[in-house]
């Protein structure tokens, strides 16, 4: 399948200006004046489909929403839906503070915004990596709005969760991982990966499985999507989701929220069989909320099942919409 380039998939989107103090969208002019933050998205709209319903797609951890390129170039060629791609502040083309409250809430903040910009009423949300954590709380808000009687500006209908963190018992990520990267030895690491390859490359390499064997090729874009606006040194400041998730465990339990939702809301998971950063997450799934209807199924690949099994994933998101 022909690689798209970081630079091909980030060029056609654009970057919206962000106040995270407002949570909200904002006039591009007065951001150039306050020295504001900006986000990159791309909205991709269907002449044939109702603009005010997407799909979302929520960013992996580090590589952001070129995790998605190939699916996107699948869904276009097979059925075109109306796609929305949201990059987080510290990824990719969006801009990469150092001096920024970095987590699940602020992540759950900007998507809300994006869909308020949008005019999005109705979306279905596929996940991967730790946007698992950022799904959860926006439905824990969808829900707890409805329990009040006020009607959410935007309905999520769906969740695919693809190779993501469900439940504080179920992490296992590799000591020489996320653990490392959070440490000051890690932030250091980040640092010199910026600009040398083969450091960038041991960090990331074990992502993919050994069988799928990735090209210098793809690692370079990969390595393109990340740098973008220094942009490694994201790899140490959000490398701390874990020990989020485990302090806010009650509230971001996929559990309670499938028992609360599941009359409403259709769930997905997608787990590899290979994955090396969660591997117990599915395994628990299917103990835990199987019996609610969730639709769950194992595909052969690494963590970065995205850029491994694109067709699958595709048919499987078509599926399902």
């Amino acid at each position: 399948m022909h690689i798209i380039s970081a630079n091909e998939w980030f060029r056609l989107g654009s970057r919206l200006p962000y106040d995270p103090v407002a949570k909200s969208i904002t006039d591009t002019d007065k951001a150039i004046r306050l020295n504001s933050l900006f986000a990159f998205n791309k909205y991709l709209i269907h002449s044939k489909h109702d603009p005010n319903e997407a799909i979302s797609f929520l960013p992996g951890f580090p590589s952001g929403s070129y995790d998605w390129s190939k699916i996107d170039a699948l869904i276009a060629q097979q059925r075109p839906l109306n796609r929305l791609y949201v990059e987080y502040i510290g990824q990719g083309e969006s801009d990469k503070p150092e001096d920024y409250p970095y987590s699940t809430f602020e992540r759950a903040d900007l998507v809300e915004a994006l869909w308020k910009h949008h005019h999005i009423d109705t979306t279905a949300v596929v996940t991967f990596d730790y946007s698992s954590l950022v799904a959860m709380e926006l439905l824990r808000r969808q829900q707890e709005k409805i329990e009040k009687g006020i009607q959410p500006s935007t309905i999520i209908t769906k969740v695919l969760f693809i190779n993501g963190g469900y439940f504080t018992d179920g992490h296992s990520h590799p000591i020489f991982t996320t653990p490392l990267l959070k440490t000051g030895l890690g932030k250091r690491g980040t640092i010199k990966a910026q600009t040398s390859n083969p450091t960038f490359n041991r960090m990331i390499k074990g992502m993919w499985s050994k069988k799928y064997q990735v090209t210098e090729a793809e690692l370079a874009e990969v390595r393109e999507a990340i740098r973008r606006r220094n942009g490694t040194l994201f790899l140490h400041y959000a490398a701390g989701f874990v020990d989020e998730h485990k302090a806010n465990g009650e509230r971001l339990n996929l559990l309670f929220i499938v028992e609360k939702m599941h009359r409403n809301v259709s769930f997905h998971i997608i787990g590899s069989d290979k994955d090396q950063f969660e591997p117990r997450q599915v395994k628990l799934a299917k103990e835990r909320i199987s019996k609610y209807g969730v639709d769950i199924q194992i595909l052969s690949g690494g963590h970065m099942i995205t850029m491994e099994q694109p067709q699958l994933i595709a048919d499987k998101i078509l599926s399902i919409s």
